[in-house]
């Protein structure tokens, strides 16, 4: 399959592609979500084990009034014992058969550390955000207010969605080489405390002006797309990183993982790629790779880091695949 790049003018969609895997991107709608599919089962949980990351940016504060939320709703509530997001899968393996579902309060990292658990015990998830960037209750158009999350959850409405997995490693949202593992080991707990989701674009700032370009292989549908890139990201959901979109069209049941390689040759094009970067609008960049795949693998000269939604898991090389409807989730 050849590849070559295509060249427009300005305002039109660009980028380097591969035959038969280019993607055409559309002018998101404003009340665009992460979900395709129109089609959802109702059951209404009744008992429910409860997982908050007290460590997370407000889940310290907030058990006390979680608890109470899902209670007014006609929720039980169990609280195991966990020392940490690890703990969670156990967790949920020895409880699946007295519990309806689980209830995680907390950011998106928690969130990954369950769903093998998920996958396997077919519970659905109930998300309360309590994270710094909350990407995957803001793909599922979550509330952030406990109340009005915990009612969500006692509607019963759930969806299958997709999950992300790289090197066997589970994600919701994105992974990414380059800027996104800068990022991540920029945005340190004390500075999520202090700016919250803010703290996303002084970060990125920062680390900007000291990234380097490296190479990458990308295989992919029986060819292989060669870049120099500031930043590799791998996309399962429709938002990352506080709030920035993975393509205009992206949606986490789509059975697709979005990729996107930034080409450009300077910090400051970097800098100037942001706000296309939250609209989700860099595939109209000429210096932006886009493809849509079910599976691939990247390959770096050298390893390399790889980030999954805010926590460095992993480094290539790396094989990706989409585990299609593999978690059932509640949303509106």
């Amino acid at each position: 399959m050849d590849c070559g790049r295509l060249d427009h003018g300005s305002g039109s969609a660009g980028g380097r592609y591969c035959a038969g895997d280019a993607r055409l991107y559309r002018h998101p709608a404003s009340d665009r979500t992460g979900i395709m599919s129109d089609k959802a089962e109702v059951a209404p949980p009744r008992r429910a084990a409860l997982f908050i990351n007290r460590k997370s940016r407000k889940g310290r504060n907030a058990a006390d009034q979680v608890i109470a939320a899902l209670e007014a709703q006609g929720i039980k509530v169990e609280i195991p014992s966990c020392q940490g997001p690890d703990d969670i899968n156990h967790s949920l393996l020895h409880l699946r058969d007295s519990i309806d579902c689980a209830v995680i309060g907390g950011g998106d990292g928690t969130l990954n550390a369950a769903a093998p658990a998920l996958m396997e015990t077919q519970l659905p998830l109930g998300i309360i955000p309590l994270g710094t960037a909350n990407d995957l209750a803001r793909t599922l158009n979550i509330p952030a207010d406990p109340e009005q999350a915990a009612r969500i959850i006692a509607q019963g409405k759930q969806h299958r969605i997709d999950l992300g997995e790289v090197n066997g490693v589970p994600f919701f949202n994105v992974a990414s080489i380059g800027f996104g593992v800068a990022l991540t080991r920029a945005l340190t707990s004390d500075s999520k405390k202090r700016f919250g989701i803010f703290g996303y674009p002084i970060a990125a700032l920062r680390v900007a002006r000291r990234l380097r370009p490296f190479h990458a292989e990308i295989r992919h549908g029986g060819t292989t797309t060669v870049t120099k890139t500031l930043h590799l990201a791998i996309g399962n959901g429709r938002h990352y990183g506080g709030g920035m979109t993975v393509s205009e069209d992206a949606s986490i049941d789509d059975g697709k993982l979005d990729v996107w390689s930034l080409e450009v040759d300077s910090a400051w094009r970097l800098i100037r790629l942001l706000p296309a970067l939250w609209r989700g609008t860099q595939g109209r960049w000429r210096e932006v790779i886009t493809l849509s795949e079910e599976a691939l693998e990247v390959h770096t000269r050298h390893p390399r880091s790889i980030n999954t939604d805010g926590e460095i898991t992993t480094r290539t090389p790396a094989d990706f695949i989409v585990r299609r409807r593999a978690v059932r989730v509640f949303g509106p």
